[in-house]
């Protein structure tokens, strides 16, 4: 169970950040060189490669390193835990707003 918070925590933190969220978005068109992420966004190579790190070290990029270029991509796996704990509140919420409709439908009786 820890190691799902741990998870979820570096997530929420990789993706808290808007321009990793644009570099995430972006590699989810395709694969892509750092050279050429740095040419999409108005940040420096050095910043583009620490985002990436962050996006990495979350689980949710991977790269491939071709000769003197490294190559990211997205990793589908590495949203799991977000996407677990999506649904564990969207069970949660659906199950409270049910709730809640019924207790306004006595009210108004």
């Amino acid at each position: 169970m820890q190691r799902a918070v741990v998870a979820e925590d570096k997530i929420f933190q990789a993706l808290a950040d808007p321009s990793r969220r644009a570099i995430f978005e972006s590699l989810t068109r395709g694969e892509a060189a750092v050279k050429d992420l740095t040419a999409r966004f108005a940040i420096s190579q050095p910043a583009v490669s620490q985002h990436l790190a962050a996006l990495k070290d979350a689980g949710l990029v991977n790269g491939r390193r071709e000769g003197r270029c490294v190559y990211y991509r997205v990793e589908p796996r590495g949203m799991k835990p977000l996407i677990d704990w999506i649904a564990h509140y969207r069970a949660f919420w659906t199950e409270r707003v049910d709730r809640l409709e019924e207790l306004l439908e006595k009210m108004d009786e």
